[in-house]
């Protein structure tokens, strides 16, 4: 009569054993599944570091500063592909962030029934395009139509406007940073306003069908109740269409221009970070350029981690506020 509960013991001691056992192993693998970011991270940014030694031994802080990218003179700085890159991003985030905030009040307020689930396949499918596709379309659609109808309508009327007037100067060619910021945008747009969407939809229903019942509009409820409820996962979103068009490479290349020069007019050709490497890249024999090239690469890198630090850090003041 003792024996079968002894025995009962034991099998729930050994199941608890192996049970324990493999805990312990589903623990390591989801561990070194997590570690794999930080040594993936890491490396890319020693294996940049190492590259571009040779830049930085040979220009040191001046590589950030100089606008001069002589490949012949073997003179190379950072200066002006970084200003292109945040110029053409910041014209990319001005127009893509008011547009995608629309879509995505449209997808979850506004638009009937029916006709969301359509529209939010759409947008999926729009963020699945690669980005030479976009590229191509500015270069072969976008360029002739902006260099025909509006750039130079831009220069005729808007580049005598006090103040401003500098920031439409240039030639109308229908490339440069404008052309490319517009490009970029089109491309994050589908990013953040699928973001946006997602965090809207998690808004509960009772809240806006009580701000309803109260006699609010739609934009009061959207204003009152839909954004300060999902504020924070709104700017995570912004920032990660930002992260996206700071790397952007192919799209980029087709519509900017590809010019070394520094100039206040956003009509006029210009480069960024990322075109210059791809364009660069595989024809660079010297091992003065490649490093500078490399070195490049990891501006960018260091560029787009501050800014998603930064977007990480106002998240984190927004969610101590809101627990305040």
């Amino acid at each position: 009569m003792t024996a079968q509960p002894s025995l009962a013991l034991s099998t729930l001691d050994q199941r608890a054993r192996t049970d324990g056992r493999l805990d312990g192993m589903f623990r390591f693998l989801v561990a070194c599944a997590g570690v794999t970011v930080l040594v993936a991270l890491l490396g890319a940014a020693a294996a940049m570091l190492w590259g571009g030694r040779e830049a930085f031994s040979e220009f040191g802080w001046a590589f950030f500063t100089s606008s001069e990218w002589d490949v012949g003179a073997r003179k190379f700085g950072a200066l002006v592909p970084v200003f292109g890159t945040v110029i053409t991003s910041l014209i990319a985030m001005i127009i893509a962030v008011p547009v995608s905030f629309g879509i995505a009040l449209f997808l979850t307020e506004v638009a009937p029934a029916w006709l969301r689930t359509p529209l939010a396949s759409a947008l999926e499918l729009l963020a699945g395009i690669p980005s030479i596709i976009y590229g191509m379309w500015g270069l072969f659609v976008l360029v002739p139509y902006l260099s025909e109808h509006v750039y130079p309508w831009m220069e005729a009327n808007l580049a005598t406007v006090p103040v401003v007037g500098k920031i439409f100067e240039g030639p109308p060619l229908g490339i440069g940073m404008l052309t490319a910021g517009i490009v970029l945008a089109i491309m994050v747009i589908p990013f953040i306003s699928s973001v946006m969407r997602e965090v809207f939809l998690t808004v509960p229903t009772r809240l806006k069908e009580s701000a309803y019942a109260l006699g609010s509009t739609t934009w009061e409820v959207v204003w009152d109740v839909v954004l300060p409820y999902t504020r924070s996962a709104v700017i995570g979103g912004v920032f990660l269409g930002l992260g996206r068009a700071l790397g952007e490479t192919m799209a980029v290349t087709f519509v900017i221009g590809n010019a070394y020069e520094i100039s206040a007019g956003l009509l006029n050709p210009g480069t960024s970070i990322a075109s210059t490497i791809a364009n660069e890249f595989g024809e660079s024999v010297d091992p003065l350029h490649k490093s500078s090239l490399l070195a490049l690469g990891l501006v960018l890198f260091v560029l787009t981690f501050v800014v998603l630090a930064f977007a990480k850090w106002m998240l984190m003041r927004l969610q101590k506020r809101e627990g305040n």
